[in-house]
């Protein structure tokens, strides 16, 4: 008799597990149709404040929806137009910028192979296999496969502007929606204001780090496509808009957007540049990172470091390049959740960077 409520237990763990591998399994089949519906929830968070802070001052619901949605709307297809633009531009100059990367590999490899050696000895644990694959490969680096990899992850990344209308109309609706939901929630609980207590703190906790994140992460764009500019390195605006995409994913994001553009520095510039492009970047993160995202942010909603690469991972995996960039605000909703409700709690804590204190 008393085994029944723990293999009760064990049955309910199980079939929440379960529930858990088709949600996600759904997600992925139908990733098409969910990233246009997660950047406009996205894109939602960011205009709330600004909607709400019109409807203050007086002006009319549909006036004020029209005025955010518009202003939304010419951001978007600037950004889209421009973003696009670069991207087929540098896709199609991809093939020179990689055959000018391996040359620059080949003519320097004489010097390099020693050190790829010790390199492939520590990992190998021997050099002689080592030697005898670097002695056969053209390209045994093959950096250049990474301007490839940043165009088609740059590609899907722009693929998105194509569902700009169904993004917007999405937007247009869920800001609609927005005013009246917390009334639907009071209808759910049956009058009880927890449950509607519980969804505002979540709302607010998320709108609060999307909106100064979204702000940091403007600057941080601003700053790097003028270092790049100024640095001669071709599409300064792109990297500025990767460098915003990425500043979302802490602690490793700066580091993947800056690759691609060191690398350009390196095929169009000398070594000089490209060190300086380096420290600027390095400049640029340490002091939004260290010192002016934690006095905007305070705490903020940490999560591990471990936790921050295995979102990245697994939401690309689900959904694709823009996954990547939702990772961590997708992962931000599923922590500020679980830790509002007591039989969850405990599942936000092992996602926290500070478990020792409450996000």
């Amino acid at each position: 008799m008393n085994n029944a409520p723990r293999d009760t237990n064990v049955l309910n763990w199980l079939l929440g597990a379960a529930s858990v591998v088709v949600i996600i399994a759904g997600l992925r089949a139908a990733h098409s149709l969910v990233v246009p519906f997660l950047v406009a929830a996205f894109l939602a968070v960011i205009c709330a404040p600004a909607l709400q802070w019109l409807q203050r001052k007086g002006m009319p619901t549909a006036l004020a929806l029209l005025t955010v949605i518009g202003g939304m709307s010419s951001v978007v297809v600037v950004v889209g137009m421009v973003a696009s633009e670069s991207v087929q531009d540098f896709r199609a100059k991809l093939p020179e910028y990689q055959e000018q990367l391996d040359e620059q590999l080949m003519e320097h490899w004489d010097d390099m192979k020693p050190w790829i050696d010790k390199v492939r000895g520590w990992v190998g644990g021997g050099t002689e296999d080592s030697e005898q694959s670097t002695d056969q490969s053209e390209d045994p680096l093959a950096l250049k496969n990474l301007m490839g990899y940043f165009a088609t992850f740059l590609s899907g990344i722009t693929g998105l502007f194509g569902n700009v209308f169904l993004v917007l109309v999405t937007l247009m609706f869920m800001l609609l929606e927005a005013s009246g939901f917390p009334r639907k929630l009071l209808a759910i609980s049956g009058g009880r204001p927890l449950l509607s207590e519980q969804a505002n703190r979540i709302r607010d906790s998320i709108n609060q780090y999307m909106t100064l994140k979204t702000i940091i992460s403007i600057f941080t764009g601003l700053l790097v496509a003028l270092l790049t500019k100024v640095l001669g390195i071709d599409y300064p605006v792109l990297w500025g808009l990767l460098a915003f995409f990425f500043n979302f994913v802490p602690n490793i994001g700066s580091i993947i957007a800056a690759v691609p553009a060191v690398l350009l520095a390196l095929i169009q510039t000398d070594l000089q540049t490209t060190l300086l492009a380096v420290a600027g970047y390095v400049v640029i993160n340490i002091v939004i990172g260290n010192f002016i995202e934690p006095r905007m942010m305070g705490k903020g909603l940490g999560l591990s470091t471990l936790i921050v690469f295995i979102s990245l991972v697994f939401w690309g995996w689900v959904l694709g390049p823009v996954g990547m960039l939702l990772s961590v605000p997708l992962t931000m909703i599923v922590k500020v959740t679980l830790e509002n409700f007591e039989q969850t709690h405990w599942i936000a804590v092992l996602l926290s960077a500070n478990p020792g204190t409450k996000s």
